[in-house]
């Protein structure tokens, strides 16, 4: 069995996997408050209709944003305990995933959170939690990162997970030319991914929000992050393929082929 993994700009992914199909940090509509998507479209339909369950990493208008969540219609919103109280409060199916416990969704695929540091430019209308999630079933084991920085904590992930790690989504950029603090940059990404032992890695969180007055920015700014990931990967994390995809792309990670894997530990 495989996990289709099709990425649909900045935090969102849509993971198929073990006839289950979740939603990555759902931003499905052309704006995040005063963000704008690049090229104005939203994505389609057709690409994330359907799913059984959004996780939630952090309540962030880029991340969570009301008006997609509720596009999903009346489904499970998988969340750090204080960030799902408040999306309950706001009308949504809040779950709270308490430290340490998994959560099943359908009959085969279990999800729990793992941490995150991202406690830069905190929300003071918004609970302040940081998670990052680990999902298994079909076999594979996928870590989305949320929104983190570099921490030594990240190599716990395996060990959280109770397997391999076999695809990240891991974050690699933002929503302009300069990064602020509590996210990865490529190379940081890239050394996490190696932190991790992950297999495949696909950058996310890059290319696609932007400010409405954007002109006068670096041209080309908004491609960069995802081939400076690949390129950090060949020289930081040679035992993990980078796949990027363009919005809207999707890819199919197969399980391992038994045998030896590293832990990167």
């Amino acid at each position: 069995m495989s996990v289709r993994v099709r990425w649909l700009g900045h935090a969102t992914v849509v993971l198929d996997v073990a006839d289950v199909r979740l939603v990555t940090d759902p931003l499905l509509r052309r704006h995040a408050g005063l963000l704008r998507r690049r090229g104005g479209q939203a994505p389609r339909p057709s690409d994330w209709r359907g799913a059984d369950a959004a996780l939630v990493s952090h309540l962030h208008h880029d991340h969570a944003e009301l008006g997609s969540l509720r596009m999903l219609g009346p489904v499970p919103v998988l969340a750090a305990p204080s960030s799902a109280h408040w999306l309950t409060a706001h009308g949504l199916d809040g779950v709270a995933l308490a430290e340490g416990h998994w959560c099943a969704v359908g009959r085969e695929v279990r999800v729990r959170t793992v941490p995150a540091v991202h406690g830069h430019r905190p929300m003071p209308h918004r609970p302040n939690a940081a998670t990052g999630f680990v999902v298994r079933g079909g076999g594979l084991t996928v870590w989305f990162a949320g929104d983190t920085g570099p921490f030594p904590g990240l190599a716990r992930v395996p060990e959280l997970a109770g397997a391999p790690v076999d695809l990240a989504l891991v974050p690699v950029g933002g929503w302009g030319p300069r990064l602020s603090g509590g996210h990865l940059d490529p190379v940081e990404a890239a050394r996490a991914c190696a932190l991790v032992g992950a297999r495949v890695a696909v950058p996310v969180h890059w290319g696609t929000l932007h400010a409405p007055a954007s002109r006068g920015l670096p041209p080309g700014w908004m491609d960069r992050a995802g081939r400076a990931f690949a390129a950090a990967v060949q020289r930081v994390a040679p035992g993990v393929r980078p796949c990027v995809l363009a919005p809207g792309e999707a890819t199919e990670v197969s399980p391992a082929v038994p045998g030896p894997r590293p832990t990167g530990r």
